[in-house]
Parts: C-alpha cells; sequence; structure tokens
C-alpha cells in the first residue's frame, strides 16, 4: 500500500486546491488526494420537491419514519403511518405549502433562503472556508454534501444545525445524518458540531433589533406579541430533552432586551400533532382566547426558526391571523424570521467563527 507523506514543518501545511498540487508532495503512483482545507456544512429540516401528492408522501414518509421526530413503537405507528397519515395528509399539506411555495425556483421558501444563507456566508468568509448547506429531509442530502466538501479538500468540516434552541428531534436527528455518511468514509474529516446559541447574546441583539424594526414598519401598536416556537411533545421534556427551558430562556431574554412585560410578551409553541400533550401554551389556542378576550390588536415573531417556511408563512400568517380576526381580533402582524438578512447573517457568522477558532 502506498504511503501517505505529511508536510515536515509548519511552513509546508498549505490548502490544496486541486489534484495536481495535491500530488506535488506525494511519490509519483500515489492516488490523487486532496485535503487540508476547512468545510462548514449548514443544515436545515428539508423541504418536498413538489406540491403534489406523492413528493409530499415521500417527503412526510421520510420525516415521520425518523424515530427522533415520533417515538412511538413502530409496531404502533406504522399502520397509522402508513395507511392512514400517508394516505390522506399529501393533499392537504400539498396545498398548504403551494400557497407559500416559490414558484420561480420550483421550491419551498425553506430551501430558497437556506441557499441565501449559505452563499452569503461563503461570501463574508472569503477563501478561509469553503460553504455548503444541506437538508436533513429531502434534497440536497447531507451525505452527498458532506461528499462534495471532502471532494474539495475539506478534512475538517464544521457542522451547523441551523436550530437555535437544542432538541432531538432538530439539532440531533441532522447530526446522526452526518454521522451515518461518516461511517461509510474510509478517511473520514474531522468534525465539529456548533452548540446550540439560544442565549447567545449577538442572537438576542439582533432578535430584538428585527422585532422593534419589525413593530416600526406596523401602523398600528401590538397590546400582545407572541414569541411562538415549534412545540414537541411533553414526554420529550419528561425524558430529558432541554429544549422547552432553553425557548422559554430564549423568549425571556428577548423580551428583557425590549423592556416589555410578561403580559405584553409571551411565549407559545406550535405546529402540535397527533394527540399527545404537547408543550403549552399553545399558540393557536392563545391567539384565539386573547381574541375573545378583548386583545384587538396583536403580532407574533417565530424565534426558533432561522428561515422562514411552512410553519411560520403558512401557520402562523395564515391560519392564526385567521384564529385572531374570526374570534374579534382587528389588527394582526408577522414579524418575519432573521432569514439571510444582514441581522440573520450577523448570527450566523458569529456562530461559525465562534465554532471555527482553532481551525482558521
Amino acid at each position: 500500500m502506498n504511503e501517505r507523506v505529511e508536510p515536515t514543518s509548519l511552513k509546508d501545511i498549505k490548502p490544496l486546491q486541486t489534484s495536481s498540487s495535491a500530488t506535488a508532495s506525494l511519490p509519483s503512483d500515489h492516488p490523487p488526494v486532496r485535503w487540508g482545507r476547512v468545510g462548514v456544512l449548514l443544515m436545515n429540516l428539508g423541504t418536498p420537491e413538489g406540491t403534489s401528492y406523492w413528493p409530499m408522501r415521500r417527503y412526510l414518509k421520510e420525516f415521520l419514519s425518523d424515530r427522533r421526530v415520533i417515538e412511538v413503537p413502530r409496531l404502533i405507528w406504522w399502520p397509522i403511518l402508513n395507511l392512514i397519515i400517508l394516505t390522506k395528509r399529501p393533499g392537504p399539506k400539498g396545498r398548504d405549502y403551494a400557497s407559500v411555495w416559490n414558484n420561480e425556483r420550483n421550491e419551498g421558501p425553506l430551501k430558497t433562503i437556506t441557499r441565501g444563507q449559505s452563499e452569503r456566508l461563503q461570501a463574508a468568509m472569503g477563501d478561509s472556508v469553503v460553504v455548503d448547506w444541506a437538508m436533513r429531509y429531502g434534497k440536497p442530502e447531507v451525505s452527498l454534501r458532506i461528499q462534495a466538501l471532502l471532494d474539495q479538500g475539506c478534512d475538517r468540516i464544521l457542522l451547523v444545525p441551523l436550530y437555535p434552541q437544542y432538541a432531538a428531534a432538530t439539532s440531533a436527528t441532522a447530526c446522526d445524518q452526518a454521522f451515518k455518511a461518516l461511517m461509510q468514509m474510509r478517511w473520514q474529516p474531522t468534525v465539529r458540531v456548533s452548540a446550540p446559541y439560544h442565549d447567545d447574546p449577538v442572537y438576542i441583539e439582533a432578535m430584538a433589533t428585527s422585532i422593534r424594526e419589525g413593530l416600526a414598519k406596523l401602523d398600528f401598536e401590538p397590546e400582545v406579541i407572541l414569541t411562538s416556537f415549534h412545540g414537541v411533545p411533553k414526554s420529550y421534556l419528561l425524558k430529558g430533552d432541554p429544549y422547552h427551558c432553553q425557548c422559554v430562556k430564549t423568549g425571556r431574554l428577548i423580551r428583557e432586551a425590549l423592556g416589555f412585560s410578561t403580559e405584553r410578551m409571551r411565549t407559545t409553541f406550535q405546529s402540535r400533532f397527533g394527540n399527545e400533550e404537547w408543550l403549552k401554551p399553545y399558540t393557536d389556542e392563545t391567539v384565539q382566547t386573547l381574541a375573545k378576550s378583548g386583545v384587538k390588536r396583536m403580532a407574533i415573531v417565530a424565534p426558533g426558526f432561522t428561515a422562514d417556511c411552512l410553519e411560520t408563512l403558512e401557520e402562523l400568517d395564515g391560519e392564526n391571523r385567521h384564529y385572531f380576526e374570526d374570534n374579534g381580533g382587528e389588527r394582526f402582524a408577522y414579524i418575519p424570521c432573521l432569514n439571510d438578512s444582514d441581522l440573520g447573517m450577523k448570527v450566523i457568522e458569529n456562530v461559525v467563527r465562534r465554532e471555527l477558532q482553532g481551525w482558521l
């Protein structure tokens, strides 16, 4: 077997850009190799490839088959998923996705925004790293994008789950997918995983600034502002998942940064699924209760989402707007996620530069 030749001194260690330069210090009969570069992989949840029945079914099957997402025993869950949910749910969910679909690029908004975040981060980081992006469910696949980074000489890769708050059903399953890819590799890259940043001062200030700017654009002053986070079953909290605590802390820090009272800014949880009890208070029930109690003006923001998607554009700005107005509310506003805005990119770049210390 051919022996890999290492650099003889620190001054010899240089990022290798091409196969020809990579082989300059190797024996003539050594296979071409690329190494010495640093990669960053942004990972978000995912999106279907289309809004019709079969693309939606494939996406829902992959998502709802994940044991991190649905912890119900397989003998119980399999028939429910395959015989009921995957028969009935793709049609309605496809119509929901169609209402927020990026028709120009024929893709969901989450994919459009995550690509934009990757491109802007690459521009900010320059040639010091190679930035790529992937989705846990759907495309682009995590395994293929890790391989793409390896092909460009990245033997050190930072995985960045784009979730400020850690949850097994989001951050952990994204890493699971990356680790599965690593299990198939002979020469694994050195890997780091970015930590949750639910209480990072840069993130909190960016959220507070975004909310201030969003409120300043309104022609009314909300009586109540909800910080709505994606929910998980309460049983996940009881099993030790830190997600609930991190969401509550994020909500409190944002509220304190804005100087709002606990009555004016409240934390709620959305997107519950099935009959099991989820984290409370529920966003939809809170919206309806507020409207029925006489609140006429309200706003919602979603600090747990780094990019606008179905759960923010259709569920918060659509469904919950109707819940509010149908129950007596008059003025409603949804304040967008940070997305690939200057504020959003400041947060992501801060996380990446912090986690890359010692590599750059």
